[in-house]
């Protein structure tokens, strides 16, 4: 009787000691896996942190870290005999089928990641994305708003602006601002040249380098055109190109140089018979070459 009680006491010693070294197991798993989730996190900090705005990163820190949770916790019961690859792969399916029902806005979720990684556009830069040009207004996780020049707020799934061609007029060190203006050909080329090419130097946000120029652009039907360009800092290349177009009339007139009508001359080459009926007269004429008697005026 006594020898059955202590096998029966050995036996649950065996089995506590093997649950013991389960728990033992489980726990180096969950711990190994949370090392590994705060090692991605401070490696996340580091690099995208600085990069990504608070509202953005935080959830997607947070997202990865408690998966990695997830995944060891899932792992942890392998030493009590649960399999956790069909957990696996029951979550993969379901995964599968999430993603399939929700294609689009994944797509742009992924996308709206690029964008703010890679950052082609930021909020406030002046922009042409997909034929849409304005001022970024916002750029979140799933769409871009970009408030168009006349106010309205366009709203753009992220996956079409980062398979698009992104204009960022912001995003160089100068931006060239061209003129294009008509003088006529009576007037001197030279005086207009150096008067448009002084009107520039003496811009404050003309470049000095690359320089001012001033060159003709073509023999037009009523005018010489005269291309006049320089290169001014992006953020103030709108108020020098209306600065500057303002300016022009002024400056080729205190130059003497005069900007023309729409002119155009008409010959009249052997003109045939007009034959004027006079009304109430009865009487008939006939104008020939420069007039006869019978020409009403």
């Amino acid at each position: 009787m006594v020898q059955v009680e202590a096998g029966g006491l050995v036996e649950q010693l065996g089995g506590l000691e093997g649950l013991l070294v389960k728990l033992l197991q489980a726990l180096a798993i969950m711990l190994v896996g949370a090392t590994v989730a705060v090692i991605v996190r401070s490696v996340m900090r580091r690099n995208l942190s600085h990069r990504l705005p608070p509202y953005i990163y935080r959830p997607m820190e947070s997202l990865v870290f408690y998966l990695l949770l997830a995944v060891s916790g899932v792992a942890a019961l392998a030493p009590f005999g649960i399999n956790p690859s069909a957990l696996l792969v029951a979550g993969g399916f379901a995964g599968i089928v999430v993603g399939l029902a929700a294609q689009n806005t994944l797509g742009n979720l992924v996308a709206g990641v690029m964008l703010l990684i890679e950052q082609p556009l930021r909020v406030g830069d002046p922009v042409n994305v997909a034929g849409v040009s304005g001022v970024v207004a916002n750029i979140s996780v799933f769409s871009t708003e970009i408030r168009t020049w006349d106010g309205p707020l366009v709203r753009i799934p992220n996956s079409t602006v980062f398979n698009e061609m992104i204009t960022n007029y912001v995003k160089v060190r100068a931006r060239r601002v061209e003129l294009l203006v008509g003088i006529h050909y009576d007037s001197d080329i030279e005086k207009a040249r150096k008067a448009l090419l002084d009107l520039m130097q003496d811009h404050p946000f003309c470049l000095v380098n690359p320089a001012p120029e001033a060159f003709v652009e073509e023999y037009g039907d009523s005018s010489i055109v005269i291309r006049a360009r320089c290169w001014a800092p992006p953020q103030a290349w709108f108020a020098t190109k209306v600065d500057l177009t303002t300016r022009v009339k002024e400056t080729l007139d205190s130059a003497g140089v005069v900007i023309p009508y729409p002119q155009r001359d008409i010959h009249l080459v052997s003109p045939g018979e007009i034959r004027v009926r006079l009304t109430g007269s009865g009487r008939e004429g006939c104008r020939e070459g420069g007039g006869g008697e019978g020409e009403k005026r």
